[in-house]
């Protein structure tokens, strides 16, 4: 049975771990030009911090508690290749959805072809992330199936 609460804080950990990540990518100057939440922000027509503030509810909420709602039916025969699955999918769902709406067009191909390959990488590191936290909050019995 799915636990929420172990999904919200793994969808929170595993957020703040792709967030690290994103900060450095940009830090080092690859890509600086795909920032997630500075888009966000503009789709929303408000500031970045609104922006990174919005990331980190999809992250822990949607991206997390969905994780956990439908974790025994993600392919997998194991936490951590459940959420790299899961993490693909959120990754695609980004691509076709959110970067068109962003003016980034399809896959986000007006970055070029490194912001699909980014961006995969990136969101394989949240799922493997979602899912290792979530089977030891599981594993360790520490929080009640909701």
């Amino acid at each position: 049975m799915q636990n929420i609460f172990a999904g919200l804080i793994a969808g929170f950990i595993a957020t703040v771990v792709l967030s690290a990540m994103m900060v450095i990518k940009g830090l080092m100057g690859l890509m600086p030009e795909l920032d997630i939440a500075a888009m966000i922000g503009m789709m929303m027509g408000a500031s970045v911090m609104v922006g990174w503030i919005v990331h980190f509810m999809i992250g822990t909420i949607a991206w997390g508690g969905g994780f956990a709602l439908l974790y025994d039916m993600i392919p997998g025969d194991n936490a951590v290749v459940k959420g790299i699955g899961f993490g693909v999918a959120a990754w695609f769902g980004m691509m076709i959805i959110v970067m068109p709406m962003a003016g980034a067009g399809l896959f986000g191909m007006t970055f070029g072809i490194m912001a699909p390959v980014m961006t995969l990488l990136l969101h394989v590191v949240f799922g493997a992330v979602l899912g290792g936290v979530y089977g030891m909050l599981l594993q360790r019995g520490t929080l009640n199936a909701a």
